[in-house]
Order: C-alpha cells, then sequence, then structure tokens
C-alpha cells in the first residue's frame, strides 16, 4: 500500500465574497477588471472560473458603447471554448445592456478551414455588427491577410493569452506587438495561468509596461467561495504499470477527471486504449455503453454503476457523442449526469464541469501552465462539495531503467510545480522594512496582542487574503519596474527559481549546502538574468522579496503541519503558519530568511511518498553530477567577500564556524588560484 501525502494542503474561509454580485451584477474581479475599462491595454490575471468571460463582456461594451470603438473581436485557443462568450442577459443582473453575438459571427461554430474563416473576418470589418468570436488560428490568418491597419479601433481580446508569447516564432506574439506598436487598437489578455510554464516571456518588457494589470489571487477567490473549503495537491508515486495503482489514489466515490499520460511519455505502454480499458476493468465490471450518451457503465463491487465519459477514443463519432454529451446544457446541474472523465489531451483549459473534486494526471506534464490549468478543473464552486484535490501520479525511478536521469528529473520537475502552486495558492505577501517609525496598516489584524512597535508585525486581511509583513534590514524596491515585479511578479521569478535544476538538485541533496548560496547567488544570478534593465540595488530588493514569499510559505506550512498534528483539528492553513513561524523567531530579519533551505520542506514529503530504495537512488545519482565552484560563482562569492570586509573591516575566513562566511572565503581562493594559475601560463 502506497502512502498519499498530500505536499500542500490549504484550508479557505467560505465567505462567499467571490461569488457575491454587486448593484450591475458583477462579482469582485468583474468589479476590478471594470473600474478599469478605460485603459488601452488591459491585463486580466485570474483564476479558472472567476468570470473573466463575464469580465471581458462588461469591458467590451463599454468600448464600443462610450468609448468610441467600432467592433470587438474575441479570439480563443479552442473552438470549444467560444461558447463561454455566448449570448448573456446581463440587463436582467442590472447591467444597462446585453451581450449578444450575431451567430454567424461566432466563428467557433463555422465549418470550413481556418483559412477560409479568415475572409469572414474582412466581411466582419466592413459589417455593420459590432462582435465577433473566432479561433487564435482564424485571426492570425486575417491578420496576415489583411494587415494590421485594418483593426484600427477595434478592441482585441485574447483569452487564454498564455498561448501567446514574445517568441519570434509564435505568430499570435508578433502580431500582438504590430498591433500595440502602431497603437490604434484596445487590447484586453486575459489568463488563469500566471506564468508561462516554459518559461517564456508571454510579451516583451516595454510591450508589457503598456498593460494595467488587474489581478485576482486563488487566494481571494477560493476563500470567496461559498462551499469549497479545502484543497489539497500531491505527487504520489508508484512502481511497475500505473493501472496496477490507480486505484490507491482514485475514489470511485469523488467525481474525477483522469488525464492518462502523452503517448511519448515514459509512464505510457504506448496502448492509450489499453490503459482505458484496464482503468475500467480495475473500477468493476463493464455494463455497456448508454446509447444515449455513449458513456461507458461499469458495476462497482458494492452494486452502484458508474458513468465514465471517455475521450481518448479514436473513433470521432463515438468521441464526439461523449464530448456532446458532456456538454449538454440540459446537465449542467445535474451531478449524477457523469462520474469520471478519462482524457488525454482534452478537458484542460474552458472545460468546465462544476462537480469535479479531483484532477488525476498521470505522469509528469512538462508546463507548468498546463497543471495549473488541470487543478482549475477542480477548483470550481459546487453544493455539496467542500474538498478538491490534484494528485500527479508519477513512475518510481527504476535502478535497472536506462532512463533513469530522465525518471529523477521528472521527480524533480514535480517538486517545482508543486512548490510553484503553493505560492499560487497563498495569500498575497506584502513586505516592508521595519523601521523605528514603522506602525500597522488599516484593515490588516496583527493577531492576539495587536500591533507591537518593538518587533517585526506581520497583519492579515480577510477582506483581501493579504499579508503585512515587516523584516529588518530589507530592501525596498526603488523604480517602478521593481516596484511592480514585488507586487505582481514574484510567482514568476519564483517559477524561474524552482525550474533551475542545479538549484532543486542542491537544495534537496546537497548535505553540506551552505542555504545562501541559493538564496542569494542562485537567486541573484536569475534575477539578473531575468531582469537585466534593473540596478543592482533593484535587483537586490527583488532578490529579497522573492525568497521572503518562497521561504515563509515553507516555514508556514512546516509550521501548519505541527499545529495539525499538536492539536488534531482541521489545518488552520498558511496564516496560522505564517504567524506561529515569526512568533518562533525572535525577530524576522533578511538574513535570517536567507539562512533557510527553501526545499527542505519539500523533501521531507518527498521522503514519505517515495520508497527509501528510489530515494537514496536518487540521492546518489545527484551527488555523483556534483560540480565544484565555477569561475562565475566565484566572482559572485569575491563579491559578496568585498561586501562583507567593508561591514566588518576583514575579509572571510576560510576556517569560520560560519558555513556561509566559509563558502565565501572558498570563492575569493578559488579567483586567487585561476589567477595564479593564468599568470604561470
Amino acid at each position: 500500500m502506497t502512502k498519499n501525502v498530500p505536499s500542500v494542503s490549504v484550508t479557505y474561509a467560505q465567505n462567499g465574497n467571490s461569488t457575491k454580485s454587486n448593484e450591475l451584477g458583477m462579482r469582485p474581479m468583474q468589479e476590478r477588471a471594470y473600474e478599469k475599462r478605460g485603459e488601452q491595454f488591459l491585463l486580466i490575471k485570474s483564476p479558472p472560473a472567476s468570470g473573466k468571460s463575464r469580465a471581458l463582456m462588461f469591458v467590451a461594451l463599454d468600448k464600443l458603447h462610450n468609448q468610441g470603438l467600432r467592433k470587438a473581436i474575441i479570439t480563443v485557443p479552442e473552438k470549444s471554448i467560444g461558447s463561454s462568450f455566448a449570448d448573456e442577459p446581463l440587463s436582467k443582473f442590472g447591467f444597462w445592456t446585453d451581450w449578444h453575438v450575431e451567430p454567424k459571427w461566432n466563428l467557433c461554430n463555422a465549418p470550413g478551414a481556418d483559412g477560409g474563416k479568415a475572409d469572414s473576418v474582412g466581411v466582419f470589418l466592413k459589417g455593420e455588427n459590432q462582435v465577433l468570436v473566432c479561433p487564435h488560428a482564424t485571426f492570425r490568418n486575417a491578420v496576415v491577410k489583411f494587415g494590421v491597419e485594418a483593426f484600427d479601433d477595434c478592441l482585441i481580446a485574447v483569452d487564454e493569452f498564455h498561448h501567446v508569447s514574445a517568441n519570434p516564432e509564435n505568430k499570435l506574439g508578433a502580431q500582438l506587438a504590430e498591433l500595440i506598436a502602431r497603437d490604434k487598437v484596445h487590447v484586453v489578455a486575459m489568463t488563469g495561468s500566471y506564468f508561462r510554464g516554459d518559461a517564456e516571456p508571454v510579451l516583451l518588457p516595454h510591450d508589457e509596461a503598456k498593460f494595467d494589470t488587474v489581478t485576482y489571487t486563488y487566494y481571494e477567490q477560493l476563500n470567496g467561495y461559498k462551499h469549497l473549503k479545502k484543497l489539497d495537491i500531491g505527487y504520489f508515486f508508484y512502481s511497475g504499470a500505473y493501472a496496477d495503482d490507480i486505484l490507491e489514489v482514485l475514489d470511485p466515490n469523488e467525481k474525477t477527471i483522469i488525464h492518462i499520460p502523452s503517448v511519448n511519455s515514459r509512464e505510457s505502454t504506448k496502448d492509450k486504449h489499453r490503459e482505458v480499458e484496464h482503468i475500467i476493468d480495475e473500477l468493476g465490471d463493464w455494463q455497456g455503453t448508454d446509447p444515449k450518451t455513449g458513456f461507458q457503465l461499469v458495476k462497482t463491487s458494492d452494486g452502484r454503476v458508474l458513468r465514465i465519459a471517455d475521450l481518448v477514443d479514436d473513433e470521432a463519432a463515438k468521441r464526439d457523442k461523449v464530448s456532446a454529451a458532456l456538454k449538454n446544457p440540459a446537465e449542467k446541474n445535474n451531478r449524477d449526469h457523469v462520474d469520471i472523465i478519462i482524457a488525454l489531451g482534452m478537458a484542460k483549459e474552458g472545460f468546465d464541469w462544476v462537480w469535479c473534486e479531483h484532477a488525476l494526471t498521470v505522469g509528469y506534464r512538462a508546463s507548468l501552465t498546463e497543471i495549473v490549468q488541470i487543478i482549475g478543473r477542480a477548483t470550481r464552486d459546487a453544493p455539496g462539495k467542500t474538498r478538491a484535490r490534484f494528485t500527479n501520479l508519477i513512475a518510481e525511478p527504476d535502478a535497472s531503467e536506462e532512463l533513469v536521469t530522465e525518471a529523477v528529473n521528472d521527480t524533480l520537475k514535480a517538486i517545482a510545480a508543486s512548490l510553484l502552486m503553493e505560492q499560487v495558492l497563498a495569500p498575497r505577501f506584502n513586505f516592508t522594512p521595519k523601521r523605528p517609525d514603522s506602525g500597522p496598516v488599516e484593515g490588516f489584524d496583527y493577531g492576539e496582542g495587536g500591533y507591537d512597535p518593538d518587533k517585526c508585525n506581520i497583519g492579515f486581511s480577510d477582506v483581501s487574503g493579504q499579508f503585512q509583513i515587516e523584516i529588518k534590514g530589507l530592501t525596498e524596491p526603488k523604480s517602478k519596474e521593481a516596484e511592480r515585479i514585488c507586487q505582481e511578479d514574484l510567482n514568476e521569478v519564483i517559477a524561474a527559481f524552482v525550474q533551475d535544476k542545479p538549484t532543486v538538485e542542491r537544495g534537496m541533496f546537497d548535505e553540506e549546502l551552505v542555504p545562501e548560496e541559493l538564496t542569494q547567488v542562485r537567486m541573484g544570478k536569475i534575477i539578473k538574468d531575468k531582469y537585466p534593465e534593473l540596478d543592482d540595488e533593484d535587483q537586490k530588493a527583488v532578490r529579497q522579496h522573492a525568497i521572503a514569499a518562497l521561504n515563509l510559505t515553507q516555514k508556514a506550512k512546516e509550521a501548519a503541519l505541527q499545529i495539525d498534528e499538536e492539536e488534531k483539528t482541521a489545518n488552520t492553513a498558511l496564516i496560522d503558519g505564517v504567524r506561529k513561524f515569526a512568533m518562533d523567531v525572535r525577530d524576522l530579519d533578511i538574513d535570517l530568511i536567507d539562512r533557510i533551505n527553501p526545499f527542505s520542506e519539500a523533501y521531507a514529503i518527498l521522503a514519505k511518498t517515495m520508497s527509501e530504495e528510489s530515494l537514496k537512488q536518487v540521492a546518489a545519482i545527484i551527488s555523483a553530477k556534483k560540480v565544484q565552484l565555477t569561475p562565475e560563482e566565484a566572482r559572485d562569492l569575491a563579491k559578496r567577500a568585498l561586501k562583507f570586509k567593508q561591514e566588518r573591516g576583514r575579509l572571510p575566513d576560510i576556517t569560520s564556524a560560519d558555513a556561509w562566511e566559509r563558502r565565501m572565503a572558498e570563492g575569493v581562493a578559488y579567483l586567487a588560484r585561476m589567477k595564479a594559475e593564468a599568470a604561470d601560463g
């Protein structure tokens, strides 16, 4: 029996805020977007199910009626998502007009190839109607055909914006840059993923600077639900064929989407149909197919009949029938319509099944964006649904395999994804330096004793789901851009850090690690590469803010688990954990935060989920690759040694009891050796 240990477990307040509407019929996220309706370039970052489609309708209608734009073109990555922009009687809920799309101008429903549909865009641009919905491909072809000038005075709305990228190979990204440069369009970009999973920027910095951002966090969204209270995210290792182990993590009583591995992955048996049959066999006895929906009927050992939708079937007619049955609007509120959906490439973004309680993904997924989208399938609010979970089922590295290093890499990537999801799900951190004149911020609760002017305080706002945290010695961002990164983009920085393989390997498996090598040197380098336009002081500010966010989340998780074990109550989540950690140390000081290994908690969880044998093996493979200092790292350490000398009046000592001081001294010694060798020629 394998253990299922969630690596993250977050509990929310269920205050109902995110589903309440104002007098115009807008939920909080939509209201926030509507307040910025006058902006020419607007980027909406908010989780799946927070109401982005409707937010766009409100903004687009205002631009068409009150801001003088002549057309609104909404472009979506998949035809199926086009239905999110169907007619809505908004005036019924208090808005001043309704949303209407002429059926012939929803090109997601039109037959024919995307090339032919591009001509339709040309006809639309010259005609009377104001709103068009089309796939990304149709829009790309239309821009090629008619040029960017044809879209002057239009609103271009790009849904699932993470499909765009600044890579010159990405046509939509290049076209968008041209449209922005011409400066005759308005753009609303929407995404439920806060980062590019493949580490490519969506926009180049000078374009991104033109956008005003509306951010609505996962924390606000989930905290404001009525029903869903708890979200667990975990990875789980198995050996042998995954279908044999699947019932260890698949509970037939939970509404589940199973994403089976892609045929090219290590976890795949290369026969996807056999895998589906095997999963069905494990669940019970096949009773045939429902003639109306095409769902597979399977009787479990306790006599229940499960309704299973197989979206892996290659026969288009069969698959389309199942797909249509899943989308049947008449069944939207029927919890018993389907029990389990098995998919390969489908049922990710834009797929709306509110009853889903468990997203079970087999095999490692390369893109963090994809993982966020899959988790989003389970995080919708629905009556009677109090808990949701995401499980990543991963093959344990096997020493006899030639692919053992690939397996180790997959394991490290799954851990990175888990660390990043913790940041995405955590409340937002606002850090400020502790100063003699620091005082409480209005709207924040500072715990039992209230605000204490003599120590570093931690305030929390239930309403906004934000922390206000004072840290001694914290560097503040000076430039507008650095300030923006500290407020909006820390998850981007953390994503780059936790996906940096040497960093994760050392953080998890190097027993001699000095944490500052990761928190200062590695993170410092990542920030230098990512934001070369910032000066040294701003780079330092961004580095400190990112490490503080990552390490406080890790320490909070550790403290929350202790609270949980001590009190045997429901996990009181990260808020109590952050407070507990802050109380356990005398003062929150940036040097103290830099001395925490960001990966030690992840290692503790890995040690619980992976067999001891495999864990030893992974450690051996990684330590065999251990590299000595590189010249670049030595130079960085030497720079820090000079700073140390300015502060302390002496250079670091190679025999010091302090590991970080020794490491800086090693950097100086390494450079001296290099110089001497170069002089000897």
